[in-house]
């Protein structure tokens, strides 16, 4: 298992030990760890505060069939039909949704009917709404169940692969590429993002949203943010490196508390050109 990078021309100089675990925190979702001991930590680095995991444990298997069966189960359709019905004002999904409809209303003009790829689309909420709204969408995800629900249920087109080894010029070109809380669980998501640069049509941009450390440390170390599938937690300004790091040029960046009570960052990113 490789460790959390940013790809960090300081080369973790700056890293402060944080917080450390010994037991999982309430509320974490509890993974088949094969035994292991549990032991983790995170620690901050001191320049642009964002969080490194440092997990004892082998955790290569957590987002096979696994990471589908303890977050969901065999109730995928209940998940997705309860999170649907929630009203807007404690939907974080709606609140997504109403700010990448106001951004690229503003950034291709009033046609909103678009080409979006969602990576790692999960129950497809999002890009469900995103249909609805009248785009063309496209879900990708690991787990041919999450495929077969996104067709299925959600009325999308879906494919099914890794994102890292996928046929990137078999998927196409798209207006938009979003990445909603997808960075965070792996190990390098300079690398991740990057492979997005050739997907985005011209005048096109990537919408990425990852953990805000920076305001949930404030409230401890138990903080969903932190739990065990994050190898990242990040702030402001470590989510803009991110994106320079990974070729695109940062466009608009805003920390929020969403209606769940997560603190998240959104950012809004475009292709950087030389």
């Amino acid at each position: 298992m490789t460790k959390p990078t940013l790809q960090c021309p300081c080369d973790a100089r700056h890293l402060q030990a944080a917080f450390h675990y010994d037991a999982p925190p309430p509320g974490e979702t509890s993974f088949d760890c094969a035994g292991q001991k549990y032991q983790r930590a995170y620690s901050r680095c001191g320049l642009c505060g964002h969080w490194f995991s440092d997990n004892a444990m082998d955790m290569s298997e957590l987002y096979g069939g696994a990471y589908v069966d303890n977050t969901y189960g065999e109730r995928m359709r209940e998940t997705f039909d309860r999170i649907q019905a929630l009203p807007p004002e404690t939907s974080d999904n709606a609140g997504r949704v109403a700010c990448i409809l106001d951004f690229s209303h503003r950034h291709f003009g009033p046609d909103q009917r678009r080409r979006l790829l969602d990576v790692g689309a999960g129950l497809g909420v999002f890009p469900h709404r995103m249909k609805e709204a009248g785009w063309q969408c496209t879900a990708l995800d690991p787990d041919e169940r999450a495929s077969r629900h996104a067709r299925e249920v959600v009325g999308v087109d879906a494919v099914t692969g890794d994102f890292m080894k996928v046929d990137i010029p078999a998927l196409g070109k798209f207006d938009v590429v979003t990445f909603n809380k997808v960075l965070e669980h792996v190990e390098d998501p300079v690398a991740m993002l990057a492979r997005a640069k050739p997907l985005i049509e011209d005048g096109g941009f990537v919408y990425f949203e990852v953990p805000d450390g920076e305001a949930a440390a404030v409230e401890g170390s138990g903080r969903e943010e932190f739990f065990i599938e994050h190898h990242h937690v990040f702030s402001a300004a470590s989510a803009v490196l991110l994106a320079k790091r990974a070729g695109f040029r940062p466009m608009l960046v805003q920390s929020l508390r969403e209606p769940s009570s997560k603190f998240t960052i959104r950012c809004f990113v475009g292709l950087s050109h030389p």
